[in-house]
């Protein structure tokens, strides 16, 4: 959980990332580009998971727990991209638990290519892979880090990046993974991510 950055920073990020239904909308803008080429190619496909998972994610009991136990309020800095395959299982579950949480978590979404510092002090393995979750409290200390996918999700892409014969479709393989999970795994990660801002005193670090 490694940062160069100050809570004033995170601060500043916050200030300029946007709710999920403005981040819905551009999605939904750019997907009615039906663009064939470069990355916004992606965005049609990456729009249908979303609406699907907000339709079909149903939060377990041991979430509703967690949200309950919650002392103190938390923001959700999401650095993400419309484009991205991994974020459009994941952030729709972030805007669901958010729902959930009746105002103890604000979930803000900031775009990864137009804030690479904020990315480049969280990379994994020396990569800005998204999406990333940068858990804040209400003073915007810095208490948890999460992404860009559940351990067993990166693990398996790992395993078929390094093989010739499956790194040319390695994706395909991670949404199945994803499909079949049933976003079990995003759920129980969240949990832990929440669970560990209990140790924090936000009005301790003021």
């Amino acid at each position: 959980m490694s940062t160069t950055l100050s809570k004033f920073d995170y601060k500043e990020y916050v200030d300029q990332a946007v709710d999920f239904d403005t981040y819905l909308h551009t999605m939904e803008a750019e997907a009615a580009l039906k663009a064939t080429e470069g990355l916004l190619a992606y965005v049609p496909m990456n729009l249908q998971r979303v609406s699907r998972i907000l339709k079909t994610y149903q939060a377990s009991s041991e979430l509703l727990s967690c949200l309950k136990d919650i002392k103190h309020p938390l923001i959700w800095l999401v650095i993400s991209e419309n484009w991205c395959g991994d974020a459009a299982q994941i952030v729709p579950v972030m805007q669901k638990i958010a729902l959930l949480s009746e105002g103890k978590i604000s979930l803000k979404l900031i775009y990864r290519d137009a804030h690479l510092p904020l990315i480049d002090a969280h990379l994994t393995g020396g990569s800005r892979s998204i999406p990333k979750l940068i858990q804040l409290d209400s003073h915007f200390n810095l208490n948890a880090v999460w992404g860009p996918r559940p351990n067993e999700a990166q693990e398996l892409v790992l395993t078929l990046k390094k093989n010739p014969a499956t790194a040319a479709t390695y994706s395909e393989e991670l949404h199945k993974w994803y499909a079949q999970n049933k976003q079990n795994f995003i759920e129980r990660d969240l949990i832990k991510a929440i669970q560990k801002s209990a140790a924090f005193c936000p009005d301790c670090f003021i």
